[in-house]
């Protein structure tokens, strides 16, 4: 299935609509390798991702009459797969945001991350990658994800975990800090990331 290929993708999402079992199989098996990808980066390990997957795509499927075919429908997929695992990790995991002094997060800029650093840090092999992010709170992940990987600003990611703009800031800068304790303590190096 190529869903580069926009009348493939039109006749997919119709029959998807119409509940055919076909175009959904066709759909999650074209989706499924880069959806649990995402959901390993939000989980604590293989298994809550695959289920994280399976939740995801039953909502894919009970929205999809919404898809309007503008736009990536992988894309579409993606931000109900992300949305779904947050909404579970909340459900299943109470995220506990730190709030930092006001003062410190009121200087945190919006890009508050050194790209060197974070270069570094993604170096790393992409496994290797995911297993350290899964080892972070459940709030570290989720901040750190959304901020990296999905490229929200701290102020969509506030709105979408409803709090506030210097907790999202705060919370990646931590997440980075721990990440980089992982990092040196799995690999025995100080200050290398």
């Amino acid at each position: 299935m190529d869903l580069n290929d926009k009348e493939q993708v039109k006749i997919l999402v119709r029959g998807c609509k119409k509940g055919d079992r076909k175009c959904q199989r066709a759909l999650y098996e074209a989706l499924y390798p880069k959806m649990l990808g995402v959901c390993l980066r939000y989980s604590r390990d293989t298994l809550e991702a695959e289920d994280l997957v399976q939740d995801g795509f039953i909502k894919v499927f009970d929205k999809m009459r919404l898809f309007n075919n503008k736009g990536s429908l992988e894309g579409w997929v993606r931000r109900l797969i992300v949305n779904n695992s947050i909404d579970e990790i909340w459900r299943k995991r109470k995220m506990y945001f730190e709030y930092g002094e006001e003062s410190h997060i009121n200087n945190l800029k919006d890009e508050s991350y050194d790209e060197l650093e974070d270069e570094k840090l993604l170096q790393l092999q992409a496994g290797r990658i995911v297993e350290l992010i899964q080892k972070l709170t459940p709030a570290y992940q989720t901040v750190f994800n959304l901020y990296v990987v999905e490229d929200l600003t701290h102020k969509q990611i506030a709105e979408l975990l409803d709090i506030n703009v210097g907790t999202s800031k705060s919370n990646y800068a931590k997440a980075k800090r721990k990440l980089r304790e992982f990092y040196n303590k799995e690999f025995g190096h100080e200050n290398t990331i």
